[in-house]
């Protein structure tokens, strides 16, 4: 008579959990770099309202150098302070910069910059901060 075989073999379950740990090895680091730039999009997003108000700024006030692009002068909003809850934003020669806030993830502290590069409209931008060497923006 012959013997059926019933389930699996040690050495093929062995083999699948190698596989899936391999996989995971992988895959985990990645999604976590994935969801931290998802994440960091918010910081991006943010710095739309404070380039608005600079582009409005140099339409409406006609500033006579970048250097009068500052923060509280032409309908430019003020700094805000990094907290744990908030994200930190300056205005200083057309350029905006914006910090994560200090809630102890991998993002705290990581800054996103834009620097208006004229004052004639339309206005160009160069992007800049720590964003772009962690891979983030």
């Amino acid at each position: 008579m012959k013997k059926v075989q019933n389930g699996f073999t040690l050495i093929e379950l062995m083999i699948v959990v190698a596989i899936i740990g391999i996989l995971a090895a992988v895959a985990l680091p990645a999604y976590q770099n994935y969801s931290n730039r998802a994440a960091f999009s918010e910081l991006v997003l943010a710095v739309t309202p404070l380039k608005t108000a600079i582009e409005l700024g140099i339409q409406t006030r006609s500033p006579t150098a970048i250097g009068d692009l500052d923060q509280a002068v032409f309908g430019i909003p003020a700094t805000v302070s990094v907290t744990s809850l908030l994200h930190g934003s300056t205005v200083a020669d057309g350029g905006i910069t914006m910090t994560w806030r200090s809630d102890g993830t991998p993002l705290a502290g990581i800054t996103y910059s834009l620097t208006a590069q004229g004052i004639t409209p339309p206005v160009q931008w160069a992007e800049g901060g720590t964003c772009l060497t962690n891979g983030f923006c």
